[in-house]
């Protein structure tokens, strides 16, 4: 199975820019490339902060901005969002008995679950005692299925003080849960950074942003008033291809406004060749 793995849209109304960027443009873009390139893709997942401030209008705008994916999509929630707004432009996306957006993806390569960290009035991951109970009891009705897991924050450190001070809260509580159960892979957004690895023995990833990115920055910085700064940059969005095939999942990070020359790597052809031919029949 293919599907692409984007995050963090930021979309603001109709006419308005965020940080110097059009972030309407940075997603009907990668629209266009997905609809064009990745028409095979089973899905495509984003990872939250579908909104940069949760207005009625954003939402409207992401509706008909995404009416023009080819591909099936799938929602979550982050901190920059609201979660009634976005209910209103979307009443059709499931979610659990308590209103969290949350719900289980029923994919050719195994389940996929979608968790909701919105908590109002934080910019932090939230996963209160309910959402743990529903996912405890959602990953105990796989019986042993190996779930892919997608959420807006990290459930743990990053390394980047203005990002691990606006984390999730209740890691200790998740990665609890999430022992008992079997987990594939882990997919995030919120930080705006391509960033891989392993927690708990689970794989993760998440990638760049649509709109604007988080810079590198392994020190923090702190204003005047005391208040943590977050680093932002302009380097180039992405989306992620991601297959998954029983015995694993291969995650390409595509740079899709790249527009650099493309060219025959002539030698590396010749060295693939003379490798197929030493292979042991």
């Amino acid at each position: 199975m293919k599907f692409i793995h984007l995050t963090d849209p930021h979309l603001v109304p109709p006419g308005e820019r965020l940080y110097g960027l059009d972030p309407e443009e940075r997603l009907r873009a990668a629209i266009a490339d997905v609809n064009k390139t990745q028409r095979d893709a089973a899905l495509v997942l984003v990872t939250g902060d579908l909104t940069h401030r949760g207005k009625p209008a954003a939402y409207d705008l992401l509706r008909r901005v995404l009416d023009d994916l080819t591909v099936p999509y799938h929602l979550l929630l982050g901190n920059h969002d609201d979660r009634q707004a976005f209910r209103d432009a979307f009443p059709e996306v499931p979610t659990d008995e308590d209103g969290f957006i949350q719900s289980v993806v029923e994919t050719p390569a195994g389940p996929l679950v979608l968790l909701d960290t919105n908590q109002p009035g934080t910019a932090a991951g939230w996963f209160c005692e309910r959402r743990l109970a529903w996912l405890d009891r959602t990953l105990g009705a796989l019986e042993g299925e190996r779930a892919m897991l997608a959420m807006h924050h990290p459930p743990f450190d990053v390394a980047l003080p203005a990002l691990d001070a606006i984390g999730l809260v209740q890691k200790a509580e998740l990665g609890a849960v999430l022992a008992r159960h079997a987990i594939r892979h882990i997919f995030f957004g919120h930080v705006h950074r391509p960033i891989h690895g392993a927690w708990r023995n689970i794989p993760f990833s998440t990638l760049r942003a649509l709109n604007h990115q988080v810079a590198l920055q392994f020190e923090p910085q702190v204003s005047e008033g005391g208040h943590m700064l977050v680093p932002g940059s302009h380097e180039p969005p992405a989306y992620s291809i991601v297959l998954v095939d029983p015995e694993s999942i291969v995650i390409h990070t595509h740079d899709f406004l790249d527009a650099s020359p493309r060219f025959t790597l002539s030698e590396v052809a010749q060295q693939a060749r003379t490798a197929a031919e030493l292979k042991p029949s």
